[in-house]
């Protein structure tokens, strides 16, 4: 088993913003047989960090999801509208023990 952190730095104040979009993203991914995932945000640290956690059996399952996902018309709107809400970001991938 793996898992996926997606670690967001949102820009200033679009927080609100990014938690009506992360929905709405969460809700496409279900209807595309994916998830549940989780989100996180900053107690302490670098101010309007957002994680989304992933978990999958395996790299390989996990490409193939993003693939599928990137994929569709639906999540590239909505893509396009939540880079609108990130400064930068990054991707973890773990195993787990």
């Amino acid at each position: 088993m793996i898992v996926i952190r997606d670690i967001f730095q949102l820009k200033f104040g679009m927080a609100k913003e990014a938690k009506t979009l992360l929905k709405e993203g969460e809700a496409i991914n279900t209807r595309a047989g994916y998830g549940p995932g989780r989100a996180m945000v900053d107690l302490v640290g670098p101010y309007y960090t957002l994680v989304l956690e992933t978990p999958a059996k395996s790299l390989a399952e996990y490409e193939e999801a993003l693939h599928k996902i990137m994929g569709m018309k639906e999540w590239s709107d909505w893509y396009a509208k939540f880079t609108n809400v990130v400064e930068s970001g990054r991707r973890e991938i773990f195993t787990v023990l």
